[in-house]
């Protein structure tokens, strides 16, 4: 099987949403595709937020966390680095735009918007993603990410 961003790089993450370390978490596996990073992932009941509907919190954690990989993964890659920086959400918004139902797969996708565009800035990435059920875009999410520095609290997590 094919290894997730979040299992070659962050093997060790315990991150509620992401962490291939953590057993209780909803361990999304996000994988670079043409220019994207793509998801897939399985609801189940207890993430309802009413029978049949996908929780609005799961919705943002889907969509922070797979965004979030997805600008670690352009920034190495725009440094030509072999490991992501360890970055975490500056902000980010949701928008959710239909209830999400949970008797299929949920499909995330996400692309970089703006990549560090001045010199002072290389830290960071706005990224957009959106979040799919039944061929449908129940949410999206547009976010900055910001690669953090020795000190951070999360500066070692990876």
């Amino acid at each position: 099987m094919e290894q997730s961003l979040q299992e070659q790089y962050a093997p060790g993450n315990s991150c509620w949403g992401c962490g291939p370390a953590n057993r209780e978490g909803l361990r999304i596996r996000s994988f670079p595709q043409n220019g994207e990073v793509v998801a897939e992932w399985e609801p189940q009941p207890k993430y309802e937020a009413f029978p049949g509907v996908l929780n609005g919190g799961i919705i943002g954690t889907l969509l922070d966390c797979h965004c979030n990989w997805t600008a670690a993964y352009h920034l190495m890659k725009n440094a030509d680095a072999d490991n992501p920086p360890c970055t975490v959400t500056a902000e980010y918004s949701i928008k959710l735009l239909r209830p999400t139902p949970t008797n299929g797969s949920i499909s995330l996708s996400a692309h970089v918007v703006d990549l560090g565009a001045s010199p002072a800035r290389t830290d960071r990435a706005t990224v957009e993603g959106t979040l799919s059920a039944g061929g449908k875009v129940c949410a999206t999410c547009r976010g900055v990410f910001v690669a953090v520095k020795e000190g951070h609290p999360a500066f070692h997590r990876w």
